[in-house]
């Protein structure tokens, strides 16, 4: 699978868990900003846009969101 296919598929996770918990890309910031990730929405709208971004953000927005598992498929 080409990197812009895997992109794809990590964004549309991402989206997915935030459209599930109805947690706005604002309430994003503020939900990073209380475990100590500092990022503005502006940013966050590009990383997600452009579906290139760190597992490690990945990680934090999920942590921050409260997602304890996530599905794949």
């Amino acid at each position: 699978m080409p990197d812009t296919e895997w992109e794809a598929k990590v964004k549309g996770l991402l989206k997915a868990e935030l459209k599930r918990r109805n947690v706005s890309y604002a309430q994003l910031v503020e939900k990073l900003a209380a475990i100590g990730v500092v990022d503005s929405e502006p940013n966050i709208r590009n990383k997600l846009s452009r579906g290139k971004f760190t597992a490690v953000f990945l990680i934090q927005c999920l942590e921050a969101i409260g997602a304890d598992s996530i599905r794949l498929t």
